[in-house]
């Protein structure tokens, strides 16, 4: 298996971290004993469950990890796992404001003030930096920025999960979405059912789509929804937003929605967008 350890001082950003490698696809525990650590490894492997990639925060909360973490680190590597080691850190500056901003007391240092347990988790845990695969400075990151430098880090050449759009089309009679980002509302384009011979077919027949599609405000509507949609997916993928759900609606969800969802659909899939179509309420009803 591929281990990565978490651990650094306290407020440095180890949380962000998990949660990031979690959307990655890591099995991810934290403040785990290190005197359990073989054991835990040792019930993944022969559990049914393939996991492949784990994610352990460990840190001076677990006050045998100090005495401990040597022995267990050597075994996991001569056992033929591949161990990294993150250690995050950030200036005394940036924690004191940290742990200013969340009123939380240090944890290293029962009674002291926040500065003194800095110094203190610091000092005990100089070793373990020292023998770190990386360390993370997060003093001047967000939380977009460390997540970004955690899965690159772990990848090395390999690109992060891409941002999927979820591309979906609705009727506005049916209620919107719930899960919708992104709401486009495309009543104002001419509407099939009115036209008799097309009205028992949708979006997904050729006829409809010729019929919506051959409009020219749908020809300007889509010029320009579709820029505004190239200007936001790299926003948005720089947000780290793990995905996107666009929805398409008209009165029933059945003509208009559907065509104009599937030509964004072709367009963008076209141009590698990790892109997924659903039509949501296309047998509900005519409209």
């Amino acid at each position: 298996m591929r281990i990565v350890i978490i651990t650094g001082l306290s407020g440095s950003g180890k949380s962000t971290a998990v949660r990031a490698l979690e959307d990655e696809g890591f099995f991810c525990l934290d403040n785990l004993p290190v005197s359990l650590v073989s054991t835990f490894i040792d019930l993944v492997e022969h559990s049914r469950e393939d996991i492949k990639d784990v994610a352990l925060v460990m840190d001076i909360r677990g006050r045998d990890f100090m005495k401990g973490y040597d022995e267990v680190f050597r075994n996991l590597t001569q056992t033929g796992h591949i161990l990294k080691i993150f250690f995050f850190d950030a200036s005394d500056e940036v924690l004191i404001r940290r742990f200013s901003e969340t009123r939380r007391r240090h944890p290293a240092l029962d009674g002291g003030t926040v500065p003194e347990g800095i110094s203190f988790e610091r000092d005990q845990l100089a070793g373990l930096r020292r023998i770190a695969t990386a360390i993370i400075d997060t003093s001047e990151m967000n939380v977009h920025r460390l997540k970004e430098v955690v899965i690159s880090s772990i990848k090395g050449s390999e690109s992060a999960l891409e941002m999927q759009v979820n591309l979906q089309s609705f009727g506005f009679r049916y209620g919107i979405p719930l899960e919708s980002d992104l709401v486009m509302d495309v009543r104002f384009l001419p509407n099939p059912y009115f036209v008799p011979a097309l009205r028992p077919f949708s979006g997904l027949e050729q006829e409809v789509r010729d019929y919506v599609l051959g409009q020219k405000e749908t020809e300007v509507f889509l010029e320009r929804f579709r820029g505004l949609l190239e200007h936001l997916l790299p926003g948005y993928r720089r947000e780290g937003k793990s995905y996107l759900s666009v929805s398409i609606g008209c009165t029933g969800g059945r003509h208009r929605s559907v065509a104009i969802a599937e030509e964004l659909y072709q367009y963008f899939k076209q141009r590698n967008v990790n892109i997924k179509i659903t039509h949501r309420d296309i047998d509900k009803g005519l409209g």
